[in-house]
């Protein structure tokens, strides 16, 4: 079954009711997660960072990144409200941290057991090991990140899911963990990683949901897709061609005022998208070509067997003119249609007779 995280992120606006709000939709969609993100704005960015063009596209052009992750944390208290909201709805909640003090929220608070890593802290070591030490199952986002970059990532995740606390992080370190049996086969058990393209919207021609394949191959790990293009055909897609996960950024409504709404689906949208990815998988079935059971009730009237369509007696030869392949199926298969030519019949038949030599 498919993993389907509902990405509220910060599309609550910094409002803990539409928070609420938010975890109900992806309940009613039928989601698996609901998934918010976690910082506190000034261990986050400086004062001079600014905004991505998306980000201004929905937001005030003249304030600062600072300025706009501000209005958009999340209290401690909130963070304890919504997932016991979850619990009660019986949907998982789930978070991104993106600074030391917010993960340690999440794992030591909160008690989360499954963690995201953005696309954007791939490259950010000390953080990504930060996560694996906690032990939690990871979903690794791969956005804007090259195959070096996201073995290099790897490498810090091995490490420390098997380095004792006081062994000294270093690049030799991680790469002796992730040449280890031990580090590879926990790679394998707790880590997940999603294609990403990092854009939004993201072009349609910069999807590349092949590279899924690749990164299959290349890591041997669960692939899935976190996606950022307009609508829900891609991330369909995405599971037809075998995504194991799929994360969408969805809000209330795309005319609010937010870095993320313009490119979120809209309640009904993400309901539409949760069935379409859940008939998809259903749809996939097996490897293996064979007759499905529902198929073969109508073997009978949609294939054709041997007849005669002349009055054939015993000891007549079987000819192009008195035998011809007509419906219905459940006579001798027109396979052997030259094995009886010109043969001797051992029967009569009368004209719409199955043929049975």
């Amino acid at each position: 079954m498919t993993l389907i995280i509902a990405e509220a992120g910060v599309n609550h606006n910094g409002n803990e009711e539409l928070a609420f709000q938010l975890i109900d939709e992806a309940f009613k969609a039928g989601a698996d997660i609901v998934k918010f993100q976690t910082f506190k704005a000034k261990d986050l960015v400086t004062s001079k960072a600014q905004k991505a063009a998306y980000q201004v596209i929905g937001s005030s052009a003249n304030e600062s990144q600072l300025e706009m992750l501000s209005r958009l944390e999340l209290s401690h208290e909130t963070h304890h409200k919504l997932i016991a909201h979850c619990k009660q709805l019986g949907i998982e909640f789930m978070s991104t941290a993106f600074d030391s003090k917010s993960l340690d929220f999440l794992i030591n608070d909160l008690g989360l057991t499954r963690l995201k890593i953005p696309s954007g802290e791939i490259t950010n070591a000390p953080l990504v090991l930060e996560y694996a030490r906690s032990k939690c199952d990871l979903i690794v986002s791969t956005g804007m990140a090259t195959i070096s970059e996201i073995w290099a990532a790897l490498g810090v995740i091995a490490f420390g899911y098997t380095a004792d606390l006081n062994a000294k992080p270093s690049v030799a370190a991680f790469s002796k963990a992730l040449s280890s049996e031990a580090g590879l086969s926990v790679l394998k058990q707790k880590v997940s990683l999603l294609h990403c393209t990092t854009e939004y919207p993201a072009p349609l021609k910069e999807v590349n949901l092949r590279a899924m394949e690749h990164m299959a191959t290349e890591f041997g790990l669960p692939i899935g897709y976190s996606d950022h293009t307009e609508g829900v055909t891609i991330a369909i897609a995405a599971v037809a061609r075998g995504a194991l996960i799929i994360e969408k950024h969805f809000t209330l409504d795309r005319a609010m005022e937010g870095p993320d709404h313009k490119s979120s689906l809209e309640p009904d949208e993400l309901a539409i998208m949760v069935k379409s990815i859940r008939d998809t998988q259903c749809a996939l079935g097996r490897y293996h070509k064979q007759p499905q059971p529902s198929e073969l009730n109508n073997i009978t009237a949609a294939r054709k067997s041997l007849v005669a369509v002349k009055e054939i007696l015993k000891g007549e030869n079987f000819t192009s003119d008195n035998m011809s392949v007509m419906r219905p199926g459940n006579g001798v298969s027109p396979i052997n249609y030259w094995a009886l030519l010109n043969s001797v019949s051992a029967n009569s038949y009368k004209v719409g007779d199955l043929i049975f030599e």
